[in-house]
């Protein structure tokens, strides 16, 4: 895309996978302003082999991003919100558009109809945990790589795990049978399905450009969350998730879970006036809560 010298391109640090640029056009639509690609490759996409938690854990996808936006070679950047580490970064200013689908999906089967024996492939200790428990005759396969590579991979595997959004924007065809997993029962990723675009602080033009992009619930819902991964002092690598939503009241409702290895979840809801708090009582009511068997454990608080 190209602009003028009266109203030049926004220059976008992102990284360079289809679902990526993805989400830049998203973006770019919703400013309604040209933009410019800054195709920055990461730890993560450096080491696509190993596992996350081995490499850096939420920040393999984000540190080189965001170096690229300080140093000034970009306006703003755009990442996923799950990627993004659960404390904020004080050189940036983080606006989140609304929220897509936060859900998981099986690709290959469906959890009742994987046979005894098969094999799931994840590389989300969180998905680990949830696909044991529910299904404990199965095994699980480590699965990393970009959403087309995995859903190519994915034919070695009776079934594998990702998330509905990346399908949905990268407009995929799924030729095998699938299920859409609900939060309720299997608690998808802090901040899945929903962007992040970052600014510099002190970067009052750009700020007021973005600023609109900004929606309420979905900060609220992802002020809950990732108050919740910070107060476990977690990351890629803990087998945590949660899901907060918003009532017509404001109360935010977080369904959050913590497992103690595979197959052995623990969850807990939370219903809070404040975001903060309720993403806050869930961990400290998770820690709180006995190891769980293989049923798992649920607690609800008020």
């Amino acid at each position: 895309m190209t602009g003028n010298t009266v109203n030049p391109p926004l220059r976008v640090a992102t990284r360079g996978s289809n679902l990526a640029r993805a989400q830049v056009d998203i973006v770019a639509r919703l400013i309604g302003q040209p933009v410019e690609l800054v195709i920055v490759s990461t730890m993560g996409d450096r080491r696509a082999d190993e596992p996350i938690s081995a490499i850096g854990g939420r920040g393999a996808f984000v540190g080189d991003v965001r170096d690229a936006l300080a140093q000034g070679a970009a306006d703003i950047a755009v990442h996923s919100a799950k990627d993004l580490p659960p404390r904020d970064d004080p050189r940036f200013a983080c606006y989140f558009p609304r929220r897509g689908d936060p859900r998981d999906v099986l690709v290959g089967s469906t959890l009742e109809t994987l046979r005894p024996g098969a094999v799931v492939a994840t590389g989300a200790p969180r998905r680990r945990a949830q696909i044991t428990a529910m299904r404990p005759d199965v095994e699980v396969a480590e699965l990393r790589g970009n959403i087309e590579t995995r859903l190519r991979a994915g034919e070695r595997y009776d079934a594998i795990v990702i998330a509905a959004i990346a399908i949905e924007r990268l407009g995929l065809r799924v030729d095998r049978p699938f299920q859409t997993l609900e939060p309720s029962s299997f608690v998808p990723a802090v901040g899945q399905g929903a962007i992040a675009v970052e600014t510099r602080v002190d970067d009052r033009r750009t700020r007021s450009l973005v600023a609109g992009l900004d929606d309420p619930i979905t900060r609220a819902t992802l002020t809950a969350e990732r108050a919740f991964l910070a107060a476990l002092g977690g990351d890629c690598d803990l087998p945590a998730g949660a899901h907060a939503t918003v009532d017509r009241s404001g109360a935010v409702m977080i369904n959050a879970l913590l497992a103690d290895g595979p197959g052995r979840p623990r969850r807990i809801t939370v219903i809070a006036t404040d975001s903060v708090a309720a993403g806050v009582r869930a961990a400290d009511g998770l820690r709180s809560l006995e190891p769980a068997g293989s049923s798992g454990r649920s607690g609800r608080s008020a």
